[in-house]
């Protein structure tokens, strides 16, 4: 039996959640967004949430079921609150500003990378060493998050380079005479 699974999804306030056969579809304050769940699990919408339960107690449906309620509480989250990822840039010299709808980053290279900003997904720079990144759907905003600092990691010596505000980088010793 799932744990996480077992538990059903809330719905905040101003968030209503309608079921058309395998399509959830979530409407809340910020938008709305839809979820094709896989063919052995079903949800209903009951009094105290989204309720996320496998059609038959086969392996498959019982492996996707917590997987499946875990990504219908993404919906509901990201359209009441929302996600966002914030990413510091280190290093002299290293900046960011966003231009009209394009990121550009200059990170040490011989040319500014220019990152065009994908649609629903919203970049800030509140100084030139720190980029949010924020949006409705959590998988859009990791994913454009680690495509930003896969342009220029973070190095071991100095530490120069894009990481998450979280991150921790492990810094090693140079050489030693």
């Amino acid at each position: 039996m799932s744990r996480i699974g077992k538990k059903p999804v809330p719905l905040p306030q101003g968030v209503t959640a309608t079921i058309k056969g395998q399509e959830v579809k979530v409407k809340g304050p910020k938008g709305e967004l839809t979820l094709k769940l896989v063919e052995g699990v079903e949800a209903t919408v009951e009094k105290d949430g989204v309720v996320v339960k496998p059609k038959v107690m086969g392996e498959d449906s019982r492996a996707m079921w917590g997987l499946q309620r875990t990504l219908v509480n993404n919906l509901i989250q990201g359209v009441s609150k929302g996600y966002a990822q914030q990413l510091e840039i280190s290093g002299t010299g290293y900046r960011a500003a966003v231009q009209g709808k394009n990121l550009q980053l200059q990170l040490g290279y011989s040319h500014d990378i220019v990152y065009p900003i994908p649609p629903g997904i919203d970049i800030k720079c509140e100084k030139p060493t720190l980029v949010l990144v924020s949006g409705i759907e959590k998988q859009r905003v990791g994913q454009v998050a680690a495509e930003i600092r896969g342009f220029r990691k973070p190095e071991p010596y100095k530490g120069k380079g894009v990481k998450y505000a979280e991150e921790k980088i492990r810094r090693k010793e140079g050489k030693k005479k």
